[in-house]
């Protein structure tokens, strides 16, 4: 019994893929996807985050009376300042490398080629 679920999930695992690029298409378009969902959607996301903690904290820091509200809000000032210098340095090295490795999303026009004989 134990022999016939281990070939049945190693089964399934070996067409995994297949499934997926059933419902996805082929993998350029799935990946394609996937990149653009996160340069459209998921960075000016997370950048937007990090603005509102970071307006939040400026609030809290210029508003609030107390001493212990006012190192909150420079906390918060502070590591949304941080978290901003760390997003754009990652994505400044991601884009680098995909550059380098020829993933930038540019296709190459009007490619020369031998004329055959």
């Amino acid at each position: 019994m134990k022999k016939i679920a281990a070939s049945i999930g190693t089964s399934l695992l070996a067409f995994t893929p297949l499934i997926t690029l059933a419902q996805f298409g082929e993998i350029d378009t799935f990946i394609g996807k996937i990149t653009s969902f996160i340069n459209d959607v998921a960075i000016p996301l997370i950048f937007a985050i990090a603005l509102v903690v970071f307006i939040w904290g400026m609030f809290w820091f210029f508003i609030a009376k107390t001493g212990s509200d006012k190192d909150k809000g420079k906390n918060l000032a502070i590591y949304a300042v941080v978290a901003f210098v760390l997003m754009v340095s990652i994505w400044g090295i991601v884009n680098l490398i995909a550059g380098g490795l020829g993933f930038s999303g540019e296709s190459v026009q009007n490619i020369p080629s031998v004329p055959a004989r």
